[in-house]
This record gives C-alpha cells, structure tokens and sequence, in this order.
C-alpha cells in the first residue's frame, strides 16, 4: 500500500473540484495519468475511492475517509517543509513554551522580549494550558519548558522559581465592596466579568467556585485583562485579576482593587522542566535565561511599588 504526495494531493484535488479533469490540471498531471493513477490507489487499497459519472466525480464513503487522512498528512508535510525552511534562513532551534495565564500576561512579554532580541536564531512557541495540564506535557516530552502556579503537583519535575504575583479584587471606585480585604466565598453573590472559557485563570477561579458550591455568576467574558477591567470600570460586574494587572489598570480607569485574604491568591510562578540535563541546547538558552530571570526577583509591579515605599 504505497502512495507518494503526488497521489494524495491528486486525489483531494479531484474530490475538492469534482472533476478529475480540474484535479489533474490543478496538480499539472495529464489526465490520462491522473485516471491512471486514481485506479491504481483504488486496486492497491481494494476499495473504490471516487463514484465516476458524466457530472464529474464524488468521494465514496472510504474516498471521504482517505480525504480525511490525505489533508492531515500533507498538512504536516507543509508544517514539516516550513519548518526546515526556517532553518535554511539561519534559526539554530525552536523551544516549545506552556505558560498559565499569570506568567504569559503579565512576566513573558518582558522576559522573551529581551531574549528573542538578542537571539535571533531561535524561535519561540508558547501556549497558554492550565498548571496541571502543562506538568502532563512537560513529564510526556509534549513541551521544553513549563510555568506553573506554586500550588501545582510538579513531583518528577525540576522547578525553579519564576516570579511571584496576587489575584486581586478589581470593583468599580463606587462599589459597595471594600476597601478592607475580603474572602472569595463572600464575595460569589456578585456578578462577574472574566476571560474567555479556555483562560488557565479563568478555569482556576471557577473551579474555587464550584468547589465551594456556588457557581460563579459570570456576566462577560474579555480576551484580555485590561477588556475585563474596563468592562469592571463600567459596571457590567467585578473580576479577579492578577494584581500587577488591576494596578497598570487602576492608572487609567476609575477602578478600585480589593486584596484578597485566600491563601491561593498568592501567585508563586514556578518554571519546571523534566531534567536541565535533558534540554536541547536552544531549549537550555531559553531555560538559563528564564531561571536567571527568576532569580534576579521578578515580581509584579505592585510588589515592587510595596516594597519601595516600606
């Protein structure tokens, strides 16, 4: 059962255009090759692929199944020849990246802005995944580099720390709420406005919230912290936002923060990997630069502002 590229972009050629004569002159194959070699993919699988008829051509159901395949297979090929195409253009290397959403808002722009600057040949792929999905792919080789919140089980990882941070309370400057600290479990009564479904922090609240049994009443939901606390500042309801957010937020909108008394609203930012001596030497550079960037005191902007005035 051997097909080459040229027999799996002919077929979806025939099957998008419906026509086995536009398919062979969509791949610049001559038509009677094309037929030609449509019939032998057909007796090499034993099965018919496409419905011949004066109209043109229709997948059959095991045409519609090798469609399915075919586009998956030449969609990797086309990643596959992007990829080494970069590096025919001078990149050394590529490292995969999970953040949750603290770390990716609020400490990796900074953090891989000054790094891809001054490395140029490496390219970086981050994704946003929630802290116990990110300890699965970085302990099954799926990720290079993780950052996870401190609470997160990272047994058989190596971690390091990354930056520290706090979930805050952010309410409209005449909200009733406030300004002395609060537990979350008072506050559920509210409505809130949040970040979209698939936000590692937007997951993490709501499970708080249905842990203590009360759902959480969420009126909206933003693409990005400073949406949700505009949305706050005009009254559609209240959010928890990293802290360092609500307080570049409270610079320019009439907005209030209320700290947050729970325990989890410490946000201790941990990068973890599988083994240091295990990286790939791209992987490392990235991995040095974040520890380093760790250990020089990355912290929020309201904890360093708190730190400067005791």
């Amino acid at each position: 059962m051997r097909f080459d590229l040229t027999d799996l972009n002919l077929l979806v050629a025939c099957i998008e255009t419906g026509s086995l004569t536009q398919g062979a002159q969509r791949t610049h194959i001559a038509l009677a090759a094309a037929s030609a070699r449509i019939s032998l993919m057909e007796r090499r699988l034993n099965v018919q692929l496409l419905e011949r008829s004066r109209k043109g051509v229709v997948p059959t159901p095991a045409g519609e199944a090798m469609l399915k395949h075919a586009r998956i297979i030449l969609g990797n090929v086309g990643a596959l020849e992007a990829d080494v195409a970069e590096f025919a253009g001078g990149l050394r290397g590529r490292v995969r990246l999970l953040s949750n959403t603290n770390a990716l808002t609020e400490f990796l722009p900074q953090a891989l802005g000054c790094f891809l600057a001054g490395h140029r040949d490496i390219s970086v792929t981050v994704e946003e995944r929630l802290s116990h999905d990110i300890v699965r792919a970085v302990t099954e080789g799926e990720a290079d580099i993780g950052i996870v919140a401190g609470t997160a089980d990272i047994a058989g990882l190596q971690s390091y720390r990354f930056a520290s941070d706090r979930l805050a309370l952010v309410v409209p400057t005449a909200s009733h709420l406030g300004p002395e600290a609060l537990a979350f479990e008072t506050i559920l009564s509210e409505d809130f406005v949040g970040l979209q479904e698939t936000s590692a922090i937007q997951a993490f609240v709501a499970g708080l919230a249905e842990r203590a049994g009360r759902p959480i009443k969420l009126r909206m939901q933003m693409l990005g912290f400073d949406a949700v606390c505009r949305m706050v500042e005009n009254g559609a309801g209240i959010a928890i936002v990293p802290e360092s957010s609500a307080h570049r937020a409270q610079k320019s909108m009439d907005v209030r923060i209320v700290p947050l008394i729970d325990p989890w609203a410490r946000r201790d930012l941990r990068l973890c990997v599988r083994e240091v001596c295990q990286l790939t030497p791209v992987a490392f550079t990235l991995f040095e630069h974040l520890r380093e960037y760790g250990e020089s005191g990355a912290e929020s902007e309201c904890e360093s502002s708190a730190s400067s005035d005791q």
